[in-house]
């Protein structure tokens, strides 16, 4: 079958590398997350390295993972617009 190289789906952008994209593109963002015990929305880094706690409550938000961190059971979170 063949391949359109100048036209990739989005699907195969999306599993490809983000340095060999057709157009280069990050992997990480940032996101709100609200915590499980007084709900407020902290910002978060997708890759964050730190454990990130609230900043009204103290409770553990977000733990790191070598990658993406591992949100708390319980935490909602989105996309931050751009």
């Amino acid at each position: 079958m063949p391949v359109d190289l100048l036209n990739p789906t989005a699907e195969s952008e999306k599993r490809m590398h983000k340095k060999k994209r057709l157009v280069q593109s990050p992997n990480s963002f940032f996101m709100d997350v609200k915590c499980p015990g007084c709900f407020a929305i902290t910002t978060v880094f997708s890759h964050a390295q730190t454990i990130v706690v609230c900043g009204q409550c103290a409770q553990i938000l977000c733990q790191p993972a070598g990658g993406r961190c591992h949100l708390v059971e319980g935490c909602n979170w989105r996309r931050k617009k751009e």
